[in-house]
């Protein structure tokens, strides 16, 4: 990235402390977005292992981890470059459950995880970083995990990492939509190719 670009990155980062300090984000806890978090935890558990290990990345402040359910992951790690979301994720003392403040893209897991969740967050990362970011997780997956991402709307630019990527083959894809006609996510589901 260029200084132009990390100037923009850290006034996002900026941004971010305060709308969590604001409550700007509580809406994540709503029911609207109940459906978009139901479909990553169903993918989860269908093509993941039983109890997986489990690496959000955009986790803000626990929200995929409460709806998750401590009975049905092994373990789980919360990543967000918002100090503020870590903090108020920590604070709910969540079983099995870790956060981290951390940005996506120097982040380097200490461990191999059964599932990794783009949540709402590939599209943040600069696009001179996608594709460093999403080789360090490939290599941050267990031999048959897989990674999940969950794109608010399009997400151009973000999907051909994971559509045209020969070492990935997509396990499933799906639209979930809302009453509101702009109100929508995209939900793919991969795996590294054995070939």
């Amino acid at each position: 990235m260029n200084l132009l670009d990390k100037f923009h990155h850290w006034r996002r980062k900026i941004r971010w402390n305060k709308q969590y300090k604001q409550g700007r984000w509580e809406s994540l806890q709503s029911e609207k977005e109940a459906k978009r978090y139901e479909t990553i935890i169903r993918m989860a558990t269908e093509f993941g292992p039983e109890n997986p290990s489990v690496l959000d990345i955009g986790s803000g402040d626990g929200v995929l981890t409460e709806r998750f359910g401590a009975d049905r992951y092994g373990y789980f790690l919360g990543v967000d470059f918002s100090k503020v979301s870590i903090e108020k994720a920590k604070a709910k003392n969540l079983k099995n459950a870790e956060f981290e403040t951390a940005d996506a893209i120097t982040f380097q897991p200490k461990q191999k995880f059964d599932v990794i969740v783009f949540n709402e967050a590939f599209y943040y990362i600069h696009d001179s970083e996608k594709q460093n970011v999403l080789d360090r997780m490939l290599n941050s997956l267990t031999e048959r995990g897989i990674i999940i991402t969950s794109i608010y709307r399009e997400g151009h630019g973000c999907w051909e990492y994971f559509k045209e990527n020969e070492n990935l083959n997509e396990l499933a894809f799906e639209t979930v939509t809302t009453d509101e006609k702009l109100r929508y996510w995209k939900i793919g589901a991969y795996v590294v190719s054995s070939g």
